[in-house]
């Protein structure tokens, strides 16, 4: 694959500060890139691109492009190595480590959040913390590797990093999917299903936080709290999960979650 026939893509120009810059993480994630110009397109966020004079592109196309070949990258491999498992439990196993907490927890390990290009709002409002922007900007530069390199480079790359974090599910080490989990249990013991209440919301505009309870019959768990709802809506899945299943997540939380407790019924 070429990398002129995707001239399209409307590259950022790479001074020779900014190539050092990505040569340093090229050694820290264990690759090479023929065209660094590719990489540094990875690393331009919607934000920066928008606020550049230059007529630049950002990674979202990458971003969509990455996302595919991560996914088949590991499928492929569920798929090879654990030919005894149903197709249920290859969708399970694949659908955690191809997350976005999963993906975010291994851009910040490469030190992805060093080398995002932002705008100066994005930047203000923590953008370079946030998982949703972190995890994107992984798949972009998988994205860009495949382009670069080719498939055999990316899933050396791809499995480098995710196959500890596939380990980690089948060996039920990783970090839990507590809405799910909840949801699943709720249909089956209730026939019914979880419902999120925002509680609160507090915080400056740029750093709020979120207070989410869940509801489950006459019961009211949590509240759970996060930086955004999702996160908040996690943690009070969380705290009715362990209420609810006590034996089963004992051993995945951490053990200041004990001293949480549920809320009845106001």
């Amino acid at each position: 694959m070429r990398f002129q026939k995707h001239r399209a893509l409307r590259t950022p120009p790479v001074e020779a500060d900014r190539r050092k810059e990505l040569q340093l993480f090229e050694k820290h994630a264990s690759i090479k890139f023929k065209k660094q110009e590719l990489l540094n397109l990875a690393f331009s966020h919607r934000s920066f691109a928008n606020e550049n004079a230059l007529d630049i592109g950002n990674n979202e196309k990458l971003e969509f492009l990455g996302d595919s070949v991560l996914g088949l990258v590991v499928a492929e491999y569920l798929f090879l190595q654990f030919p005894e498992k149903l197709e249920g439990d290859l969708a399970r196993i694949k659908s955690f480590v191809v997350s976005e907490d999963s993906l975010a927890d291994i851009a910040r390990d490469l030190r992805v959040d060093n080398y995002i290009l932002i705008g100066k709002g994005e930047e203000y409002s923590g953008g370079r913390t946030k998982k949703a922007l972190l995890a994107d900007c992984l798949e972009a530069i998988i994205g860009a590797y495949f382009i670069d390199s080719g498939w055999k480079a990316s899933q050396r790359f791809i499995l480098r990093m995710l196959v500890p974090e596939i380990d980690k599910v089948v060996e039920n080490r990783h970090r839990k999917d507590y809405k799910t989990l909840l949801q699943e249990l709720v249909q089956k013991r209730f026939r019914s299903y979880p419902k999120y209440n925002l509680q609160k919301r507090t915080g400056p505009d740029h750093d709020k936080t979120f207070w989410m309870d869940v509801r489950i019959g006459e019961q009211t768990y949590g509240p759970g709290k996060g930086k955004n709802k999702k996160e908040a809506e996690q943690a009070a899945a969380a705290l009715a999960y362990e209420a609810l299943e006590p034996s089963e997540s004992a051993d995945s939380r951490p053990a200041k979650s004990s001293a949480r407790r549920r809320l009845t019924k106001p």
